[in-house]
Parts: structure tokens; sequence; C-alpha cells
């Protein structure tokens, strides 16, 4: 049976969801820098995330952004086979959400139309869209504001597939090292294993929406997981890069089947806000 779902109820939500991503810390993201003051043990590093806590409480009760880089909007768009999308363009009511959402709702607007010429849009537009085709009549949207001082710390490595899993965690710790302070620790680190030089990128963006609460279902990666996320945390650079022992609150890995001569590596980092919310309509 085919749903019709009309582009403007697409961008309402689309408006919505920039508004809230940047105002409110998702409950999973909350969870975890609650966590991480318990676990911290330097009397700085505590010192930090109190003032982090601090700062979030601030932005939900005077409803301002949780960070002044309210970031270029990323989104993740599931659409069911079986929608039918009416009322104008996709792209088009995507778009409209986010600058309704950022203009509307006062966000800093961060995109320029032009990577030489660099003239602001004035608008945020356009996001990046990431589109997949599922099964059903729904359509998840996924928006994830990424502010680019953690995003300017992401890296793509094509490893020899003889590298294999040591290579890749020698991978992920090298992105950690280079990205210090500037990625504003506690940060999630978002790791994209296999496909092609753009899979595994995405992945790795992806893989950063993940609810913080959830592990891999595929074993290995889920261990993977955890090591590098103890590994990084013995790095010493803790939070605001100032020395402690939570560096990052998670580790998300997400995999896909690759060519036989490669072993493509992404690792895409986010800052301690980490922002995302999931709507279905």
């Amino acid at each position: 049976m085919i749903r019709t779902i009309r582009t403007e109820e697409i961008t309402k939500t689309i408006k919505e969801m920039c508004i809230e991503a940047n105002h409110y810390l998702s409950k999973d993201m909350d969870k975890a820098m609650k966590e991480a003051v318990d676990k911290e043990e330097s009397p700085l590093g505590k010192q930090i995330l109190h003032q982090l806590q601090d700062n979030l409480q601030i932005a939900g009760a005077d409803t301002i952004p949780i960070c002044q880089d309210t970031g270029m909007a990323v989104i993740f768009v599931e659409v069911g086979q079986d929608v039918h999308i009416e009322g104008g363009d996709l792209e088009a009511a995507i778009n409209e959400g986010v600058r309704q959402g950022y203009v509307d709702g006062f966000l800093r607007k961060s995109v320029v139309s032009d990577p030489i010429i660099r003239e602001n849009t004035k608008d945020n537009t356009p996001a990046i869209i990431h589109y997949s085709i599922v099964s059903g009549d729904k359509m998840k949207i996924t928006v994830a504001p990424k502010g680019f001082g953690s995003e300017n710390m992401s890296r793509v490595f094509m490893l020899k597939p003889a590298d294999g899993i040591e290579g890749v965690k020698n991978a992920i710790l090298t992105a950690v090292k280079d990205a210090g302070p500037n990625a504003c620790p506690p940060m999630v680190v978002g790791v994209g294993i296999g496909g092609t030089f753009e899979k595994c990128a995405i992945m790795a963006k992806h893989a950063l929406t993940r609810n913080m609460e959830e592990r891999s279902a595929i074993p290995y990666v889920k261990e993977l997981e955890e090591e590098m996320l103890q590994k990084i945390n013995d790095l010493g650079i803790g939070p605001g890069g100032l020395g402690g022992r939570i560096t990052a609150l998670a580790v998300n890995i997400e995999t896909y089947p690759t060519h036989i001569a490669g072993l493509p590596v992404g690792i895409n980092i986010c800052c301690h806000v980490n922002r995302h919310i999931v709507r279905t309509i």
C-alpha cells in the first residue's frame, strides 16, 4: 500500500529537528556526559566536565545553542519504497527545513556557497544529505549538525589488507592523537571500515548518530569498540585536552564488504555534544 507524505511535513519536521538538536543534548549523550563526571579521575578534568554540564543546563533553560558552532546540517534520510512524496521536490523540502530552522531559530549560519570564493549563504544551506531506499511506508530522518572544529580532524586511511586489524587500531589511535584538544573532548569517535574511499567516510559519519548505549551486533567489532575506547582513554588527552581519563565517551564502528586489494578506514570525530536527533514520519 502506497503512503503519501507531503513535502510540507518534511520541511516542518526538519526545521524542528535543527532547532532541537542545537539546543538540547540527546538523551543518550546526556547520560554519557553525566557518567563521565563520575569516571573522570583528574580534578581538572572533573572541573571541566562540570563546566560543560553547566553550559548544557544554561542552554536548555535559556533556549540558546549548546555550542556557538551550530554546524553544517548533515542529514540521513531513509525513504520507504512504499512512500510517495507529494507537493514538490524532496531535496528542496529538506533544504527549506534547514533554512527555516537556522533562520527562525537564530542559529549561526556557517555555510559558504563556494569553497574558494566563500560567500556566506546566510541560511546554512545547502545541507549534506545522504539518501537510502528501504522497505516500508515510512521516512526515517536523522539530523546531525556537525561543527568543523571536530570535522577538520577527520581522516581516511587506505590501508593494505596485510595491515589487518592492527593497522585499523593504529589508524584510529593516530587520528585521535593528531586531533588532541582540537576536537573538543570528551569526543565520540565514529569509524567506518571497508567499502571504498567514500563509503568508509560516510559510515564513520553515520556511526556518530548511533545511540550511545548500543554496541555493535558483530562480536569482533564490539570487542574492537571496547578496546579502542580503553586505548583512547589511556592517551591522557582528557576533557578539554587538559589531561585526564575521559578523552572519549564512545567508539562506534560500522563495517561493509570491500575489495580484495583494499582496507579503507574512515575516522570521523565529534565533540562532546555529538548532536543527533532521529524522527520517523
